[in-house]
């Protein structure tokens, strides 16, 4: 990750992640749970479920996970000439209010929401990990000032991520764009550019925290998608030809593979500094083509799409 950083071109400026504050966590996490954690970590450790393992030194790394957002949000404030990269291990956006699950301990993207929606502010979450962010969404929900976006696999682990979750709650607000194996890079920008940034322009957030997991990469051997580094750099540029990109934060969720985490991050980083020459993608099979149907006709109702 700090070698995609460095590839990016960019000046750099690094933070050291604080440890989050317990009462920053107990805006999404129930304080027992969070006392749980800290107590299990503590002893040792051990598996949590039958993905999500903690050892004595996950405390630690999941109070500055979640941290590195807090202090992400904080740079920003007082900045206009900057984006930030959350290099945050654990992910967090399986996380319930509760409850570990998928490698996530704390739920990282929703405690900085939960921050700005503290201080009057509308957020928008955009995310791009393999995975449906199923904690996020959970924990976001009935939060009509809090946009919910996520495109994953399809039919895939947590098994979670409906087209109608937009009918749920805060109507309008959750938007899921569930996508067959198999899916590369062509669908996914038609994905962005059709229906994920008109929402975030009709929404008209303070604030884009971006659940940036780069397991969809064709590279990534722990799910079936074909994107490869270049279509995170158009999205990011898609991103910030909208949004300020001093008011967007990316938050590292999944990725295992060592050489698509680098190269996805510099031209993630590429694409929010600006610029937009980037390859094109790949090609979805032909019976893909058609899943973006059912998401526009929900979204059509909400949205100008």
């Amino acid at each position: 990750m700090a070698q995609g950083i460095a590839d990016s071109g960019l000046d750099v400026v690094e933070i050291e992640s604080p440890e989050i504050r317990r009462s920053e966590l107990a805006l999404v996490h129930d304080p027992s749970y969070i006392e749980m954690i800290e107590t299990f970590c503590r002893m040792g450790g051990g598996l949590l479920d039958r993905d999500t393992f903690a050892s004595e030194e996950s405390w630690v790394a999941a109070l500055t996970a979640a941290g590195g957002v807090s202090a992400a949000i904080e740079e920003l404030e007082g900045r206009s000439d900057a984006t930030a990269f959350v290099i945050a291990r654990p992910p967090g956006h399986h996380a319930l209010r509760s409850r570990a699950m998928g490698f996530c301990l704390f739920n990282n993207v929703a405690v900085g929401a939960a921050l700005l929606r503290s201080k009057g502010h509308r957020v928008a979450i955009l995310d791009w990990d393999v995975h449906h962010g199923n904690g996020t969404q959970a924990m976001v929900i009935e939060d009509p000032g809090i946009l919910y976006v996520s495109v994953h696999q399809d039919a895939f682990y947590p098994f979670q991520g409906d087209v109608g979750d937009i009918e749920r709650e805060a109507k309008g607000t959750t938007i899921n764009v569930p996508v067959p194996a198999g899916t590369a890079g062509d669908l996914y920008r038609r994905a962005w550019g059709e229906i994920v940034i008109p929402v975030v322009r009709g929404f008209e957030p303070d604030w884009v925290l971006v659940s940036c997991g780069f397991d969809a990469h064709i590279s990534d051997r722990m799910a079936e998608l074909r994107l490869v580094a270049s279509d995170y750099g158009w999205m990011a540029a898609q991103l910030a030809a909208t949004h300020p990109a001093h008011r967007i934060v990316f938050a590292l969720e999944g990725g295992y593979d060592l050489e698509a985490l680098r190269d996805s991050t510099a031209e993630t980083l590429r694409g929010v500094s600006g610029q937009d020459q980037f390859g094109e993608g790949l090609v979805s099979p032909w019976d893909a083509q058609d899943v973006l149907d059912p998401v526009f006709e929900g979204v059509s109702r909400h949205w100008a799409v």
